[in-house]
């Protein structure tokens, strides 16, 4: 099948360069024969045109180059090293999954339990003390602080009051340097309940013990030193990195942070926020990483709230007022807080991945000048992504406001330049070429839309029949469900005109060309209209223009232009890397976001974000290239085809066992839930209520369905008990049950939760307001 797509794609290209002059010729004297020849203009634009079979090869080109190159490329990891490298100064990640390994034999660490308070703190003590026996003590002095912590602060909307937290503490410094100003590297050694903890955050824990064994075993002198905080309570609202950064006796000194955390496990990290407003931290990763692996775009998603996460990086930031980078494992988030975060679920070159990473990171930052002076430095984002994971590319976001107007405006103009040459070349008048780009901007524009609404809508319709989440288990579901919708849309309209063009007098391969400058034309103007509004991520059609305008410089010069369909030939070429990108980008979306969906809580559809995000990538990375489908004859086949595919994928979404979200131990259901006992009081201290029940926060969208072997007939909303009792009358004890606390469900139970320690509560004071209802 692979070796028929790709004769039929390179028979296309053939057919495609050797319709040339000899036909285009052919073509023109027939268009030129006068107004009453309809019938001949109509052979010749089907003349013109290439054989419908080639459309096949066409399309299946683009998916073979997606899952021959984006795919590997986005999974790829490098080989893990071994001890036998140990004399090499690189981190070794066969001794860091050791580390981690022996982490996770302790088992669940919640702050607070003898297992993270006594035995991950030994532990984490003892493999320092081995670090320390290995120690160039003519190039470092290494001190060890176990740091305890009692405050408060604000966590979204809760109070958190902590007492006793824990942080183990080390400061690697160089004996040549009298510098003040310190780097931070944190992680949390912590986990919830039942989860072992392999990905969050062990995976980082020890991925930073390897970096400061390295570094402090290798001769290669620092400017700065270096604070490890290995802190150990984040998962209970972030208390020990605030405690740290607001008491510790080096936090004052610390004046960048690199923080290391996990909402996945087992693949490549993802550098996904830094600064704030310290574009130069973006050139370090550049310069250092080995294994890039970031974009502007997450950055601006996380901060704007559509991805639901946080991480320690924003206590630091917030608290201690200074930049840094946060990078995150994010990868396989279906197992992230559950008892299948375990470390078989995770590659040794993943963790040879981000050691490699980190610890060129943070030596390079470790030397970086910018640190003696940190407010100098201050002023301006950048942008910031990789290609593929083979490069990096950053600027700052003056530096991408000019590109973006440049790049708009010089794609204007070569659009003009163009349109008149049609013109000239053709012998219409300018303005008959600029109503009919008009009509195809306008065209192009609705498309837009309907590539946008057509997968909302099926994710719409899916979810109102209670089948939203169909893609959970099998993300290839996504490509029939949402982006050949998508597909539809972009091209829909366009295809329709073509088939109402067939007297126009222009030569049909100006009107394909047309419709590509239409296309650029819609993208320059949402590049000039997003980059106004200030948003960074518009750099990736920033990408897309640029390269087509190459397209078209070549073509005007080298006069391909008007040589039959030799200018196609260009523009597929010039969209390779591109479509390549594009697709490389909201994959990586998908990726990351699709397990979150499936612990968002019931209130939205979370398919829309899946949805938007598809045909968002089908925008992009087909928009040049969906219009050279009318180069064939009956190009309505490949609307056909895409919605052939579409209707096959929704049958198997729904009608088959595919479309079932949830499979054991790699995709499971989530739902938070709890023993309660409630007793409810009179004015009077008389018992009104007293009554014991489970209350469920549910996870996903699929609510109660999602647990076919659970009877909750009897359940009742706690919508009504919001109403009429302060916070639902439940003890809702973290962001997410405040949060969902109006989706929360309550089960009622005939046996009554007693407390295996009882909660005794003595009245010490009772005030009775004038108003003979407000008691203080």
């Amino acid at each position: 099948m692979i070796r028929i797509a790709l004769c039929r794609s390179v028979n296309f290209l053939t057919a495609l360069f050797e319709a040339g002059d000899t036909d285009f010729k052919q073509a023109w004297i027939l268009q030129e024969a006068g107004e009453g020849s309809a019938s001949k203009r109509i052979k010749s634009n089907s003349k013109l045109k290439l054989p419908w079979y080639f459309a096949s090869g066409f399309l299946l080109l683009w998916f073979l180059l997606y899952f021959a190159v984006v795919i590997p490329l986005f999974y790829r990891l490098p080989t893990s090293l071994t001890i036998e490298d140990d004399n090499k100064g690189e981190f070794i990640g066969d001794r860091a999954y050791d580390v981690l390994n022996n982490l996770v034999n302790i088992g669940t660490r919640v702050a607070g339990s003898d297992a993270n308070e006594l035995e991950a703190v030994n532990f984490l003590l003892n493999e320092i003390s081995k670090i320390q026996k290995d120690l160039l003590e003519d190039y470092f002095t290494l001190e060890v602080d176990v740091h305890k912590t009692s405050g408060s602060h604000i966590y979204h909307s809760l109070l958190e009051m902590y007492q006793g937290v824990q942080n183990v503490v080390v400061k690697l410094s160089p004996r040549n340097s009298s510098s003040e100003s310190y780097l931070l590297v944190n992680s949390h050694y912590d986990t919830v309940a039942t989860s072992p903890g392999a990905g969050d955050d062990g995976f980082m824990v020890a991925t930073m013990m390897e970096v400061l064994r390295v570094m402090a075993t290798t001769p290669q002198t620092l400017e700065h030193p270096v604070v490890f905080l290995f802190n150990g309570d984040e998962e209970m609202g972030m208390q020990a990195s605030h405690g740290f950064i607001t008491q510790h006796k080096w936090a004052p000194n610390c004046k960048a942070v690199v923080n290391l955390d996990s909402a996945g496990s087992g693949g490549r990290e993802i550098l996904f926020q830094t600064g704030p407003s310290h574009a130069w931290l973006a050139n370090y990763y550049k310069k250092s990483a080995k294994h890039p692996f970031a974009t502007t775009m997450a950055e601006e998603f996380f901060q704007m709230g559509l991805i639901p996460s946080d991480t320690d990086y924003r206590i630091l930031t917030q608290y201690g007022q200074i930049p840094g980078l946060d990078l995150g494992q994010a990868i396989n988030g279906f197992i992230y807080h559950t008892k299948y975060d375990r470390i078989d679920v995770i590659p040794r070159g993943s963790i040879q991945n981000t050691g490699d990473n980190v610890l060129s990171l943070v030596r390079a930052l470790a030397n970086a000048p910018e640190l003696l002076n940190i407010q100098a430095h201050e002023g301006g984002n950048s942008v910031y992504y990789d290609i593929l994971g083979l490069t990096f590319i950053t600027y700052s976001e003056e530096m991408g406001q000019i590109l973006n107007y440049g790049a708009a405006g010089i794609t204007l103009i070569l659009v003009f330049i163009s349109a008149w040459r049609m013109s000239a070349v053709s012998q219409l008048l300018s303005n008959q070429v600029w109503r009919r780009l008009i009509i195809l901007v306008i065209l192009q524009s609705i498309g837009f839309v309907l590539a946008l609404a057509l997968p909302l809508v099926v994710a719409y319709i899916l979810d109102s029949f209670g089948l939203s989440l169909t893609y959970f288990s099998t993300l290839s579901l996504v490509i029939g469900l949402y982006v050949c919708p998508a597909l539809i849309g972009l091209c829909l309209p366009i295809t329709v005109y073509y088939h109402t063009q067939d007297n126009s007098k222009l030569p049909f391969t100006y009107h394909v060309q047309l419709a590509l400058h239409s296309w650029a034309i819609l993208l320059s103007l949402l590049a000039i209209v997003a980059t106004a509004y200030g948003l960074r991520s518009i750099y990736i059609v920033t990408i897309l223009i640029i390269f087509y305008a190459v397209s078209l410089v070549l073509s005007l010069l080298s006069t391909s232009h008007d040589r039959g369909y030799s200018w196609s030939g260009l523009v597929i070429v010039s969209q390779v890397i591109p479509f390549l990108y594009s697709s490389y980008l909201f994959y990586t979306f998908i990726v990351v976001l699709t397990p979150m969906n499936g612990r968002s809580g019931s209130a939205s559809n979370p398919d829309m974000t899946v949805a938007a995000l598809a045909a968002a990538g089908a925008i992009f990375s087909f928009g040049f290239l969906l219009p050279l489908t009318n180069v064939f004859r009956r190009s309505g086949t490949v609307l056909l085809t895409l919605l052939v595919i579409t209707s096959v994928t929704i049958y198997l979404a729904c009608g088959t066992e595919m479309g079932f979200p949830y499979r054991p131990r790699t995709n499971s259901a989530r739902a938070l839930y709890q023993h309660v006992r409630r007793t409810f009081y009179d004015y009077d201290g008389s018992v009104i209520s007293d009554e014991s029940g489970y209350l469920f926060n549910l996870q996903d969208r699929r609510e109660t369905s999602a647990f076919p072997g659970v009877n909750f007939s009897g359940a009742i909303s706690q919508s009504e008990n919001c109403k009429n009792h302060m916070m639902c009358a439940a003890p809702l004890f973290d962001e997410r049950w405040v949060e969902n606390r109006l989706q929360g469900i309550w089960l009622p139970r005939e046996e009554p939760v007693v407390p295996k320690i009882p909660t005794t509560l003595e009245l010490l004071s009772k005030t009775v307001l004038a108003d003979k209802r407000t008691i203080r």
